[in-house]
């Protein structure tokens, strides 16, 4: 019969994993991340598009509204809408003219000759006009249209 010395001992050395049993876990990890991982950057993109998008939104209807306060006339820049008014009222509900999810301004143009609506855009993820894909420009009339 062997001795509780010889047992603790025996239990000491066959503690922990063998190599083989560590190789696998990792493949494991391996093939988990090569599933996840792209999945978690295509959503990381198209959550960045969606609030892109509600942002130009809310940039258009505070501009609406603003030329509805104002005889049609839109302002000269976006800043008008987080100005306060005499009652301390602004168009946009924040301090600031929000910023892309790239951290880039968005763009704005008032009407002008032959476009008798306001355009708001963003030039996507490089921040320069052009590009495919993160780096794609839109603009509220694209959004309208169901093309972003």
């Amino acid at each position: 019969m062997k001795t509780q010395r010889q047992l603790n001992r025996r239990r000491r050395e066959e503690q922990g994993f063998s190599l083989a049993e560590l190789m696998v876990v990792i493949v494991i990890i391996g093939l988990l991340a090569t599933l996840v991982v792209p999945n978690v950057v295509a959503r990381l993109f198209a959550s960045q598009v969606g609030k892109a998008k509600a942002d130009i939104v809310a940039i258009e209807n505070a501009l609406n509204s603003y030329a509805v306060e104002n005889n049609g006339r839109y302002p000269d820049s976006l800043d008008a809408l987080v100005t306060p008014d005499e009652n301390g009222n602004t168009f946009l509900d924040r301090e600031t003219v929000p910023v892309d999810p790239w951290a880039n301004e968005y763009g704005y143009e008032p009407p002008g000759a032959g476009n008798n609506k306001p355009r708001i855009f963003t030039y996507g993820a490089d921040g320069v006009p052009g590009g495919e894909g993160k780096d794609r420009d839109f603009d509220n009339a694209a959004i309208k249209n169901g093309e972003v």
